[in-house]
This record gives C-alpha cells, structure tokens and sequence, in this order.
C-alpha cells in the first residue's frame, strides 16, 4: 500500500469520516542525476547560511515569510512560522475535509481537476459513514466540493466515487484559471458539410472504452532504449523522421482523407463508397437523417452549456 500523505476526516453535514489520504497515481517516469563530468562523482546541493558562510542542517532550518528584502544597508526582515503553528490554523479545514456542496459532474471544468487522491475509511469506525457517503454519491450522480488545508494554503477539492472508493481531486480555484479569450483564432466561416465530415471522422476514432487504446508513455521507453545501449556499448537507437505537418488548404478534401485513412486503419477499406464526392442536394436529407439526429443533439448540448454562467478568470 502507499504511504498515508495526511490523516483528518471528512465533515458531511454532522457526519464525521475518518480518512486516511494515500496517492492514486504512481509515476513511472526515468529520473537523472546530476554528476561530475571529469570523474563522475554525484552533485549534490547544499544548504548555506548566508549570515554565518557554512552548510547547515535539517534540524537548523525553518519557514519565514519575507517581509522586507534584504538590501546592502540592512538584512531582510523575515516572520518565522512553525510547522507547529501552521498545523494549528484557525480554520475548520485544517483537520477535516469539509464538504461544502453538491454539483452535477458535468458542471466541472476538467481545467480546474488536478491530482487525485484516495481516500481510505480510517478503522471500523469509519467503515458504516464511509460507505453512506459512497452509496448517496453514486445514486446522486453528484460529486461533492470540499474545502481541505494542506501545506500552509486552503484548497478546493471534488470528491467523486472509483470503484466504491473515494477519490479526491484538488482543485483549482476559480480565480486561478486564466480566460482563454485572447487567445482565440478570428472569426472564420465552417459549412455544415465539414462539420458533418468532422463527425464522421470522429466516428471512426471513437472507443467504447480508454482500454481499448494502445497508449503507453514512448517518451520513457525511448529513454530507457537509449540507457541500454550505452550500458552495452551498442549503437544508439534511431531517431524516426518526423513529418512537417502540410498546410491545410482544401478543409473537406483533408477530412475525407483523414475518414479513409481511419478506416484503413481498422481494416474496413472497402467497405464504404467513395467518401470524396458530396451526396447531391435531393438526396442530402434522406441520407443524412442518422448525423441530423446527432447534430439535433450536440446543439441540444451546446444550448444547455452556453446557459451555465461563465467561471472568471
């Protein structure tokens, strides 16, 4: 099992939950060390006081707010905090995770999800109030915003359910998400064919399930090709060639290419007509009732999105 990173409890209501908070995620990625290239020793960084002009340890050191930078006439002026004092905050969310809300999971904006947590019921007690939470969360089709204290900062959270288990996603706060207006491309003009031709496409790349996807991190096995054959003095691997992305000058041509190479690709070439030729009007409404549905539906969806109230940046 991993380590417990914070004990509390969850505060639903007058309902208490002891929990224990343990990471859901690992990371397997390939760390580095930093050496001496002359004769390969480790590089290691030290802790110096500038004051006294030598290495100082663990137990010397402590947290301080800087007040006052230091200058050439006089040092910075430094409110030292203890762990002791920042463990003792006068918040109500420093010992417990409280449940302040419940919305729908659809109203998240996925940019505001971080890491994810889970958290394990702490002894028999907790079991009965642990699984009440659980059970009233999966008929709810809700997820529960929390406000929790860690590390010296006040954190928002979503608390959702992962095979019976809860999970705890910090969160952004609002005001910490920048808005995305300047960034948007100007104004251009999309006919419902190419719409329809991008619905298509997405057809042909859509899974029932994520498992179905041959995704594994490249970028690390590459690092470790490359580790093994310096250990053995072979050759390195080769770097493939990477090709330039064209300009996209014919929308729809570039779309019906990309829907018959998607289907190329899960063997089915062959088994639709020529996908390059626009159907003639007459037959247009007859042949595409299917994709009308589809779209009836997305503008449904889109109607319904558009009428949340924006986040602020």
């Amino acid at each position: 099992m991993p380590r417990t990173i914070w004990s509390g409890a969850i505060s639903f209501g007058l309902v208490t939950v002891p929990i224990n908070v343990v990471g859901a995620t690992e990371d397997h990625s390939i760390r580095f060390h930093q050496y001496h290239r002359e004769d390969g020793g480790r590089v290691r960084v030290k802790k110096f006081c500038d004051l006294e002009d030598r290495e100082v340890s663990s137990s010397e050191i402590g947290k301080g707010y800087e007040v006052t930078r230091e200058t050439k006439h006089q040092p910075a002026q430094i409110v030292p905090i203890s762990d002791e004092e920042l463990s003792n905050l006068p918040l109500p969310t420093a010992k417990a995770i409280e449940i302040v809300a419940f919305v729908p999971a659809a109203d998240i904006d996925p940019i505001q999800i971080s890491d994810g947590y889970y958290l394990q019921a702490n002894g028999q007690v907790a079991a009965k109030p642990y699984k009440l939470l659980v059970q009233a969360l999966g008929r709810s089709e809700k997820v529960a915003i929390a406000k929790y204290a860690w590390s010296g900062r006040e954190r928002l959270g979503m608390l959702r359910i992962r095979d019976d288990a809860l999970v705890l996603h910090a969160m952004r706060w609002p005001d910490e998400i920048r808005n995305p207006a300047e960034l948007l491309p100007p104004p251009a003009e999309v006919s419902d064919e190419e719409v329809e031709r991008a619905l298509a496409l997405m057809d042909t790349m859509t899974v029932e399930d994520l498992e179905e996807l041959d995704a594994h991190d490249e970028y690390t096995e590459a690092i470790a090709q490359i580790i093994e054959a310096k250990r053995e003095d072979k050759p390195l691997p080769q770097a493939p060639e990477v090709e330039e992305p064209a300009q996209v000058l014919d929308l729809m041509a570039a779309l019906n290419a990309s829907v018959e190479k998607a289907r190329e690709s899960r063997g089915e070439h062959g088994t639709h007509a020529e996908v390059h030729e626009l159907p003639k009007p007459k037959k247009k409404a007859a042949a595409r009732k299917p994709a009308a549905k589809k779209t009836a539906a997305k503008k449904t969806a889109t109607k319904k999105a558009s009428s949340r109230k924006p986040r602020t940046a």
